[in-house]
């Protein structure tokens, strides 16, 4: 398949992934790039940001990198302000930016709950919301501005390691994608999340060889996600191929969930 046949063609789209630099973020804001999306990538530390942007730029494309605290109470709205400086229109948001924490119910803190929750669910809603006058300058009622929320498995069912705050925080994320789908629908904006399986990140870097073996022995697919998946599946999502699916969570995890 082209990336010019029209049904699933990204050319000449903008779009903003929050927290770009790296894992799921990472290959998300190449995979667009490559098919010719202006892409703005977010990330707390500026300098590895901005360099991750010019990395893929070289590659190929257009990468503008923003810092951006999403955990900050006017988080969202300074990025919001960052791209709307330049920007009349936003095509595509993927609420990307995500929160492990510590695990287990003895280790977890009032401050670590409130930062989990803080970055993965209060900064996806309030930035959708900062965001409203970009997609809908962008939104047709054939060709809708789509908003993509990263969730997990783990808001899908309860895995056998212990991630309290960061299973609660995708489950709402889950939640949030079927509320806003039902609000933003009139305005021809579609909300949909991707509830992931494991992928190669910072945050599953930190999980132990045993869990990391646990679970590749429940994928039926035999191993971990990879780039080419969560790419496919975010360009169906955001081409003329999937303007119609809407509110939907989608688990890209091998057959993980459906095999338990």
């Amino acid at each position: 398949m082209s990336h010019t046949d029209p049904l699933f063609s990204l050319a000449g789209k903008t779009a903003l992934v929050t927290g770009g630099t790296n894992g799921i973020g990472a290959m998300i804001a190449r995979g667009l790039v490559r098919r010719g999306v202006k892409t703005y990538i977010s990330g707390r530390d500026a300098a590895r940001t901005t360099a991750f942007a010019e990395a893929l730029s070289a590659e190929g494309g257009t990468c503008i990198g923003l810092a951006a605290e999403l955990s900050a109470e006017d988080g969202p709205a300074a990025l919001a302000a960052q791209l709307s400086a330049t920007e009349t229109r936003l095509d595509l948001l993927v609420n990307n930016a995500g929160a492990n924490g510590p695990g287990s119910l003895a280790a977890m803190s009032m401050a670590d709950w409130d930062m989990v929750m803080n970055v993965n669910v209060r900064a996806a809603f309030f930035l959708t919301q900062q965001l409203l006058p970009l997609l809908k300058a962008a939104a047709s009622e054939e060709d809708p501005a789509r908003i993509i929320n990263l969730g997990s498995i783990g808001g899908l069912h309860i895995p056998n390691w212990e991630a309290h705050a960061y299973n609660t925080s995708k489950a709402a994320i889950h939640h949030l994608t079927r509320s806003l789908c039902k609000a933003l629908g009139p305005d021809r904006i579609t909300v949909n999340a991707i509830a992931p399986g494991p992928f190669p990140s910072r945050l599953t870097d930190t999980d132990s060889d045993a869990v990391k073996k646990s679970v590749a022995t429940y994928i039926p697919l035999g191993r971990p996600g990879s780039a080419q998946d969560v790419e496919g599946l975010v360009v169906f999502l955001a081409s003329r191929a999937g303007a119609y699916v809407n509110g939907a969570t989608i688990p890209l995890d091998g057959g993980y969930v459906a095999a338990l």
